[in-house]
């Protein structure tokens, strides 16, 4: 068995992406719809922690169904033949297209409304009892202008338990100290989010554990209002709020969902999923925490040099001095 094996029912077009646990392939199903076909490597199967993490993303991509959420259309969890198969996005991730724009910031609209599409996704996962995990701009798929929510491989329903994990630079404070994860730790990455796309860079800055891990427990950021003037002042007070120090302090993430939607100037709908929308809760596979294996992002606009810039070694933030 190869991770380049083909999957019965696909015709892979090319190759889209290489990631650290899975191969990414453009491909096409028996109907003619074009999908992203993930393929996790053999070093993933072989691992169990890696495994359940890519099983678990094979289960939820099925189960969850919401426009702002990417959408699996068929996959195997386990095993030799495993693969999902997903909502094919063209224009890649927000960090794909922050790389292009070369550090230039996005139109205060387009930025809002990407804003507004994730405050919706994770509106849905919340009411459904579930927590994302890794809220960053890898994790946001872009089509048509719109914007969906992926990588579900850390998500997991609170009320049956799950590790918390995160990615440094979009990960709240509480789970620096090593708590529980909750839909409040979601809504301070989405805050981090809203920070770099309204003001063209991260609240919080660091290249070791050590920095980011103080930045996010001690420094406060300043108001979003006085970096961008045009971000709306209901908004920007929101987005200053979802950045708050303690989880109960933050504001839910369809109040910002409402106030980014009232920005753009379409009356926000409600959010709350119908019987047939809402998935059966699943038996979660025992989540693992990422802190130690987290790289930080790809070259985006404001991100870190990627692993291959810095000779080859892969950078993790998480790794301590010695």
């Amino acid at each position: 068995m190869t991770s380049e094996r083909s999957i019965p029912g696909y015709k892979l077009l090319h190759l889209l992406g290489r990631g650290h646990t899975a191969l990414v392939h453009l491909a096409q199903d028996a109907q003619g719809r074009q999908v992203a076909l993930k393929i996790p490597l053999e070093e993933t199967l072989r691992v169990q922690e890696a495994a359940e993490r890519f099983g678990n993303e094979v289960r939820l991509s099925l189960q969850f169904r919401h426009p702002h959420i990417v959408p699996g259309y068929a996959g195997t969890a386990f095993g030799p033949r495993a693969f999902v198969a997903l909502g094919y996005y063209p224009e890649g991730t927000l960090c794909d297209v922050l790389t292009r724009r070369a550090g230039e910031k996005l139109p205060l609209e387009e930025a809002l409304r990407i804003l507004a599409d994730i405050a919706s996704g994770l509106t849905y996962l919340h009411r459904l009892g579930a927590v994302h995990q890794d809220v960053k701009t890898q994790n946001v798929y872009l089509a048509g202008g719109r914007a969906a929510l992926g990588d579900l491989g850390s998500t997991y329903f609170t009320a049956q338990g799950g590790q918390s994990s995160g990615s440094p630079f979009y990960m709240a404070p509480e789970i620096y100290r090593g708590e529980s994860s909750s839909p409040a730790s979601d809504v301070y990455s989405l805050g981090v989010l809203a920070y770099e796309l309204l003001s063209g860079q991260r609240p919080h800055q660091g290249n070791s554990y050590e920095e980011l891990m103080v930045a996010h427990l001690t420094r406060f950021v300043p108001p979003l209002s006085h970096l961008n003037p045009q971000v709306p002042r209901p908004v920007a007070r929101l987005a200053e709020l979802a950045l708050a120090k303690r989880p109960q302090d933050r504001p839910p993430a369809d109040a910002l969902r409402q106030a980014l939607l009232k920005a753009l100037g379409e009356p926000p709908e409600d959010e709350t999923p119908t019987e047939a929308e809402s998935p059966a809760p699943v038996t979660a596979a025992r989540q693992t925490g990422r802190h130690s294996q987290s790289a930080p992002p790809p070259p985006c606009s404001l991100a870190a040099p990627a692993p291959e810039e810095r000779g080859g070694t892969r950078w993790n933030p998480f790794k301590r001095r010695k």
